[in-house]
């Protein structure tokens, strides 16, 4: 009889262990990520996904791609995702059109554009120079990655409208396949599309937007203004998760790196994987804090003025919330 008592009793145990664990897993808050595109460029946030700390925060974060600015700001804006991830130009234009609900960045991840200028001429010694009355293939007019391209060409004294071509109607994410076909002089692609025309011997890479434009706040997490009043701790999560994430970045070798997030990009082989993210890491593309600075939106603001995009400034204090990106240094 005893042994039979001590057997139920230690079933019962067992059964309340793992109910336990199943409500623990079902505990887990779910929020959806819109992210502007998939690329290695964003590898923290990739990071926080695959070594769990989504989880240990106690969220299930569901990753959607955007596939460009617009389309990810639309699925915000709608409610249809929680959190965008996408160039924080997207906030200014929603805000100087009036919107009662704006979207409000929270966690800057990137501090360089994250595109590559790629040649034609596989034995191009390039200047900038050599760019006049040539044609290339950029991005959609009012996008970060035609506006930073352009900032860089009037610093090097060419104007963007009268020195060359710049095609802008192809889709963003299929210039790399025009380039290929045969489109264009140059192309402006982001990883792995850079690497993937220089492994097929159809081009090569001159030049990084992210060097010569300088630091700027290219990409930052954001959500609307009445989601992050309702729902500060889940923010708060979100951006202590990612916080490790530029942590792990920090402190491993591009290498680690490219390991980590291997899962997330299963069509590139590991060592194509580490020569991308070693790009990237060489030029100091990640941050080591998610604080977005009233500086770095400046910068940006000249960037957008500079490209005839912005019709008024906007105040940092509007568009900018850095509580959750200090709280999340500190943990």
């Amino acid at each position: 009889m005893k042994k039979k008592i001590i057997c139920v009793l230690t079933l019962m145990v067992m059964m309340t262990l793992l109910l336990t664990g199943c409500k623990g897993r079902g505990d887990l808050i779910e929020i959806t990520l819109n992210e502007v595109a998939h690329s290695i460029f964003y590898a923290p946030m990739y990071v926080a996904f695959e070594e769990g700390y989504f989880e240990e925060e106690g969220l299930k974060v569901n990753l959607v791609n955007g596939l460009g600015a617009n389309k990810t700001m639309t699925s915000v804006l709608s409610g249809e995702s929680e959190i965008g991830f996408m160039g924080a130009e997207a906030s200014i234009y929603v805000y100087n059109q009036g919107a009662e609900d704006y979207v409000v960045n929270f966690a800057q991840l990137t501090q360089r554009a994250g595109n590559f200028l790629v040649s034609r001429d596989m034995a191009e010694d390039f200047k900038w120079e050599n760019i006049k009355g040539k044609t290339v293939l950029g991005g959609r007019k009012g996008g970060m990655p035609q506006m930073v391209f352009e900032y860089i060409l009037k610093k090097q004294g060419i104007d963007p409208q009268k020195d060359l071509n710049i095609i802008q109607n192809i889709d963003f994410g299929l210039t790399s396949q025009a380039f290929a076909s045969g489109q264009g002089d140059y192309t402006i692609e982001f990883e792995p599309a850079a690497t993937a025309l220089e492994l097929e011997g159809v081009g090569k890479v001159v030049a990084s937007l992210g060097v010569e434009s300088g630091m700027v706040p290219y990409t930052a997490f954001s959500a609307r203004k009445s989601y992050i009043e309702k729902n500060p701790d889940v923010i708060q999560k979100f951006t202590n998760a990612i916080q490790k994430g530029m942590e792990f970045v920090q402190n491993h070798t591009p290498e680690e790196i490219a390991k980590a997030i291997a899962p997330k990009f299963k069509e590139t082989d590991i060592k194509t994987l580490i020569l991308l993210v070693t790009r990237y890491y060489e030029q100091d593309t990640w941050k080591d804090n998610l604080i977005f600075e009233e500086a770095s939106l400046n910068l940006l603001q000249d960037i957008l003025y500079e490209a005839g995009e912005l019709e008024k400034r906007v105040p940092y204090e509007d568009i900018v919330n850095t509580e959750f990106a200090q709280k999340a240094i500190k943990k």
